[in-house]
């Protein structure tokens, strides 16, 4: 095991020597005994840090406001990011079909994974030690957090502006479905009738989609 990357070097040789952790950087396509579990309980643990994390850093900031903050810093994007960085993707145990296809390179099984090595660091070290490891690896992100009305998802930034016009809110529809049921794609459509204006997007879920969608739309009426 490599101790050099980030979200290693930051662990304890018993951590990384020990069974749990070795479940958590197991994807399912090698059978039972995965990280499933693991992922689970990480997102949790991280869910919390980072909402304590910000609850005492931002005194003064509104729910709305935390939300987005901690939306921003958990999102898939964010650990795909943290894990790449790290080249998490080189150390996962993958089943040959993952191998073959690039799994070691896809974002959903890193994002996964790295929840899991998380719920892993907990289960072993308890929550104190999984808190400083989380804030930690989250580093600089969170001392150099953007605007909160930046982040507001594109969804809602689209509506607002809309609204601000005195314009009808845009519609959404799924216009296909494709894939496995575990690993689904959803092709959408954004459609602002005042405008004229129709955009298509696809993503791992309708959600993802839709502001994938609601995203292009957004940027095309800002340009006008």
């Amino acid at each position: 095991m490599g101790h050099k990357i980030t979200v290693f070097k930051l662990l304890d040789a018993d951590v990384l020597d020990s069974d749990v952790f070795q479940k958590a950087i197991t994807h399912r396509s090698m059978g039972k005994k995965n990280n499933e579990r693991l992922e689970f309980l990480g997102d949790s643990v991280l869910g919390l840090v980072i909402s304590d994390f910000l609850f005492e850093y931002f005194p003064n900031a509104k729910e709305g406001e935390l939300s987005r903050f901690r939306s921003h810093l958990v999102r898939g994007t964010t650990l795909s990011e943290i894990a790449a960085e790290s080249h998490l993707g080189d150390y996962l145990n993958l089943g040959e079909g993952e191998l073959k296809s690039g799994g070691f390179r896809r974002e959903s099984i890193m994002e996964d994974a790295l929840e899991a090595i998380i719920g892993a660091v907990y289960t072993i070290k308890g929550f104190d030690y999984a808190r400083s490891y989380i804030l930690s690896l989250f580093g600089e992100r969170l001392n150099n957090l953007p605007d909160p009305e930046l982040l507001k998802d594109p969804k809602s930034r689209l509506q607002e502006w809309l609204q601000s016009e005195g314009r009808p809110v845009p519609s959404y529809r799924v216009l296909d479905i494709s894939g496995d049921a575990h690993q689904q794609k959803f092709l959408t459509e954004c459609r602002i009738e005042s405008l004229d204006i129709v955009t298509q997007a696809e993503g791992s879920s309708r959600r993802k989609a839709e502001q994938s969608a609601a995203e292009k739309a957004l940027n095309i009426v800002l340009r006008h």
